[in-house]
């Protein structure tokens, strides 16, 4: 009751929001996390295509179009954090999945990544490369990694944020949840410039439910 009283009343507030959306371009990428400018309730996704982990590429329209969708934006295979994320929907799968609910976790890497955490993490939910990053500015949710950052991800961790625009900076989206009606539109979001802060299963849960 508790999550769902919550997730009621975040559901309510985000709605008022919605008309004063429309004056921002969300295909522009932000300078840094906090000035991202999501989707908001009531808007559309973008017609953009994605590849699956064998390189197929696949529409979001058509996606969508399927069943009501729950959609994951993580920043890597390479993130504790979104891989904590990701296997913690094994919680409520069954559950989404009796709801009628199809799961999508989209990142920036390329299919061939994909493909290798695929194999280590053995997800469940359907991976998919958005290696062109136009979904996540469609969304608008992606922003500039600085070069500090970057080269501390290489040297420390050797992570290689390979995700550039033509600019030649590293772009990454701010984690977030989009649940999805079959016209595409958005029925909730959580959206957090902090990486380590993540939207839990059972809030997750709440909303899908709540939203039936």
């Amino acid at each position: 009751m508790k999550y769902s009283l919550l997730v009621l009343i975040f559901v309510v507030c985000t709605s008022l929001f919605t008309q004063a959306a429309s004056a921002f371009d969300r295909t522009q990428i932000a300078d840094v996390a906090d000035d991202v400018s999501p989707l908001l309730i009531g808007q559309s996704v973008p017609n953009s295509t994605l590849l699956t982990v064998d390189g197929a590429p696949v529409s979001l329209k058509a996606l969508t179009l399927e069943k009501p969708s729950v959609i994951i934006f993580y920043r890597g295979g390479w993130c504790p954090y979104c891989n904590r994320q990701l296997a913690g929907l094994k919680d409520i799968e069954e559950q989404l999945d009796a709801l009628g609910y199809q799961i999508i976790a989209v990142s920036p890497e390329t299919p061939a990544q994909l493909q290798a955490q695929k194999l280590q993490e053995k997800f469940t939910v359907r991976l998919l490369s958005d290696a062109s990053l136009d979904t996540i500015k469609g969304f608008g949710i992606a922003f500039y990694v600085d070069d500090k950052t970057t080269s501390k991800y290489k040297t420390s961790w050797d992570i290689d944020l390979n995700q550039q625009d033509k600019s030649g900076k590293a772009v990454l989206p701010a984690p977030a949840v989009f649940i999805l009606d079959t016209k595409g539109k958005v029925k909730f979001s959580f959206v957090n410039s902090d990486f380590k802060e993540r939207l839990s299963p059972e809030f997750l849960l709440s909303a899908a439910q709540l939203l039936q």
